[in-house]
């Protein structure tokens, strides 16, 4: 923290123009050093651009916009310098290299955030948040993580807080007077006060599901025997030509993957490898990869060829999908074999598009299953908060068997400690340098 961290915060590559970050007690001491312009950049107000040149001595590297943003005004807390340059590989690494030798040293990965983290400039739900928003793929999942981004979440982690800590202190005032145990009435309210926690937590740990498919999206595996559409499908519905298309079996070997927006919700297609006997290594390999996806996967589309007897087909009993499974009937529009008369099946036709708008409102009822509401996306919870939350539960349900039992307050009083500080955790009110280690690894440099 003592030290001025520096990064290059817009992608790898060219482009129109590039923003390289420093933040640190020498941020603005490192950039007057280099910043050569009508004033220094000591004298600049805050939040307003200036234009100038980034030089090393004599020689002029680029034309820029410097703007500072001083303590604690700025997005990490700190002094903050951002120097708006042309984005081309050469000049920003050497900006870059010029900030280094001036003092500064490279910033790790989400050390902007980490320190904005630090310095109470947001909690750690928030800070989780910002990765959310860059990795969003769909509308949805975008106002999701701007909500959590405006602390929607951290609000609702801060009130079971407050309650369980007003719980702990009731029961704590009678560990001071041990001569008095927790009468009756008092125990019934604080009963139904620590029930009113638990449901709150319940309440967040409803949404995990709901989190995991706005962040990570719905993998979706396309399986079926040689030559029945799987390409197809995939190809009309991502809308494009992704995957070659031919009437020769065996034609994809590997698994393919797109991502695509259904109803604001991100489906990641994988097409595989038709599914049959084969003497080449190289088709029994892709088969084999097609087995791992369907193991793996949340969502599987098991297409079939209407034309064709219904004996040829793999079941979802033999492959243990059934409970994940929509079963699709293609090539509707050649007409079907009398076998698949009684058959329940979604029937489409990858070439006409007669019944894709219907199977993908199946695709997104199948996936939400009713229980995500659309219209509220303030709060979903990902892995580490559900983690953090069960635990919480576990204690506070420990905690409501031992007042039911008439166990000792001290009894009591440590389990509930121990479940204020797992939900700590969400907001890192409980951190440790293990746990925002990993956490801001996963961020972006220069974020």
């Amino acid at each position: 923290m003592d030290e001025t961290i520096a990064a290059i915060s817009t992608p790898f590559g060219e482009g129109a123009i590039a923003v390289i970050r420093l933040s640190g007690k020498r941020a603005i001491e490192i950039a007057d050093a280099v910043f050569r312009s009508r004033k220094k950049t000591s004298e600049l107000v805050s939040r307003v651009q200036q234009l100038g040149k980034i030089a090393d001595g004599a020689q002029v590297i680029d034309d820029v916009m410097l703007s500072v943003h001083r303590a604690p005004a700025s997005y990490t807390g700190e002094d903050v310098v951002e120097i708006n340059c042309h984005g081309g590989i050469l000049v920003t690494r050497r900006i870059l290299r010029l900030l280094l030798d001036r003092g500064a040293r490279i910033a790790g990965p989400g050390e902007f955030s980490q320190r904005a983290f630090l310095n109470g400039k947001m909690d750690l739900t928030q800070a989780e948040a910002v990765m959310d928003l860059i990795r969003a793929q769909t509308d949805l999942a975008l106002r999701a993580a701007t909500e959590q981004l405006e602390g929607r979440l951290g609000t609702r982690i801060c009130e079971i807080r407050e309650e369980l800590l007003e719980l702990l202190a009731h029961v704590e005032a009678y560990i001071d007077f041990p001569d008095e145990d927790i009468d009756p009435d008092t125990g019934k309210a604080l009963l139904n006060k620590l029930d009113g926690a638990r449901e709150k937590i319940a309440a967040l740990l409803r949404t995990a599901d709901q989190g995991k498919i706005l962040r990570e999206g719905v993998r979706t595996v396309i399986y079926g025997a040689p030559n029945v559409g799987k390409s197809s499908l995939l190809n009309v519905l991502l809308g494009c030509e992704r995957a070659i298309v031919s009437e020769i079996p065996g034609t994809t070997r590997d698994t393919i993957e797109e991502v695509i927006n259904l109803h604001g919700i991100p489906l990641r297609l994988i097409d595989t490898a038709g599914m049959r006997e084969s003497d080449d290594a190289i088709e029994r390999e892709g088969i084999a990869r097609t087995l791992k996806s369907i193991e793996r996967a949340d969502l599987v589309l098991h297409l079939a060829d209407a034309t064709q007897p219904r004996s040829h087909v793999l079941w979802a009993s033999e492959t243990g999908t059934a409970h994940r499974e929509i079963f699709i009937l293609n090539k509707c529009d050649l007409g079907e074999d009398t076998s698949w008369k009684e058959t329940e099946a979604m029937r489409i036709s990858c070439k006409t598009n007669d019944g894709i708008d219907t199977l993908a409102d199946m695709i997104f009822q199948r996936v939400m299953g009713g229980s995500m509401n659309l219209t509220d996306t303030s709060v979903a919870i990902n892995a580490r908060h559900q983690a953090c939350l069960k635990h919480a539960a576990q204690f506070a349900d420990a905690a409501r068997q031992g007042l039911c039992d008439g166990l000792s307050a001290e009894f009591v009083s440590i389990e509930l400690r121990a479940a204020l500080d797992a939900v700590g955790e969400v907001v890192g009110k409980a951190d440790t340098e293990d746990l925002l280690g990993k956490i801001f690894s996963t961020f972006c440099i220069g974020k």
